[in-house]
């Protein structure tokens, strides 16, 4: 019996210490728990300083700088005025400097037809004073179909074109029409007849409208 009872007793004593030493493990667990979590609150806490800390530096800390004066109306009105003279005054030496090129283009230009047209006055003075004292017609006549050819293959060296209209249908866009003639024949009739005076081109562009007879 005694034994019995000093059985009962040593297992209600361990059970007691179990329970104890449990007690105790889930009282260190929950302190652990407690110390995570007041250590995490710091650290976030430490974060968003550091990150204020960042935008402040960002945005400048100095008082002068974020008070910095805004320019003036006056003074706005002043550079912008500065600005648009120094705009215009290059503007205008920019128009005169080309205007300039354009005069000289064109002045250069007509130079140089009048330079190879020189050739072609000196044969016909030439043919005048020789034509003074000629008694051959047909040798002035080949003289003057020589320099004849000799300005037309200026011309030509320069961009002159001869417009053939004899036989073409009338065309209001290359031709003039000075007169209505009846047609010789059916297959004539809105076409031109005879050439009054020729057209030319320059350069494919139409220079000069020939005058022509239209036939009805």
């Amino acid at each position: 019996m005694c034994f019995s009872i000093l059985i009962f007793c040593h297992t209600v004593l361990f059970s007691k210490l179990a329970v104890s030493l449990s007690d105790r493990e889930k009282i260190r667990t929950m302190t652990e728990d407690k110390e995570q979590e007041e250590k995490g609150a710091e650290d976030i806490k430490e974060t968003t300083l550091n990150e204020e800390k960042s935008e402040n530096t960002a945005e400048g800390t100095s008082p002068e700088e974020q008070s910095s004066p805004e320019p003036t109306c006056e003074e706005r009105y002043a550079e912008l005025n500065d600005r648009f003279i120094r705009l215009y005054a290059e503007f205008d030496n920019f128009r005169k400097r080309t205007n300039k090129e354009k005069i000289d283009l064109i002045n250069s230009a007509g130079a140089d037809v009048i330079k190879d047209l020189l050739s072609v006055l000196d044969n016909f003075e030439r043919a005048i004073q020789n034509n003074e004292n000629a008694e051959d017609i047909q040798t002035m006549k080949e003289g003057f179909q020589l320099i004849y050819q000799q300005l037309k293959k200026v011309l030509e060296n320069k961009g002159l074109q001869v417009m053939n209209s004899k036989g073409e249908a009338f065309d209001s866009e290359l031709h003039e029409a000075i007169a209505n003639v009846p047609a010789p024949s059916e297959e004539q009739k809105g076409k031109v007849i005879d050439d009054v005076e020729r057209g030319y081109y320059l350069n494919e562009k139409v220079i000069r409208f020939a005058k022509v007879v239209v036939g009805q």
